[in-house]
């Protein structure tokens, strides 16, 4: 088995990109917030993420061999615009109703609006 120094390049970077800002990076970021042993954080998320596309290239080698690659990554593709497709309307909806034990939202209520002063 050699080293192919440029698929290496090319998947590095691409998952050094992918990777950058995302959930998993914040998750990390507030787990080590909340330690005083970022060296434990980081082995355990390195493990993880090691671990993570591991299961990844294994499954995609042995799809490919059954699926076209073609066929792999338009799903993918997919799979990606649907779930951005739906954080787009989530985030698109109307703002959550304020409970009535909730701190004041607007500057009517901040005032006391329409109520008789104490």
């Amino acid at each position: 088995m050699s080293l192919h120094v440029s698929l290496l390049a090319s998947t590095f970077a691409t998952v050094f990109l992918a990777e950058l800002g995302d959930k998993t990076q914040l998750a990390i970021v507030t787990i080590s917030g909340t330690s005083n042993r970022p060296g434990a954080v980081f082995a355990g998320s390195a493990v993880a993420l090691v671990l993570a596309s591991l299961v990844g290239a294994a499954a995609g080698g042995s799809l490919s061999s059954l699926i076209p690659t073609n066929a792999l990554q338009l799903a993918a593709s997919g799979g990606f615009l649907l779930i951005g497709t739906r954080l787009i309307l989530k985030n698109r909806g109307p703002a959550p109703a304020a409970d009535a034990g909730s701190a004041p939202q607007t500057a009517t209520e901040i005032e006391g609006g329409d109520q008789p002063p104490h």
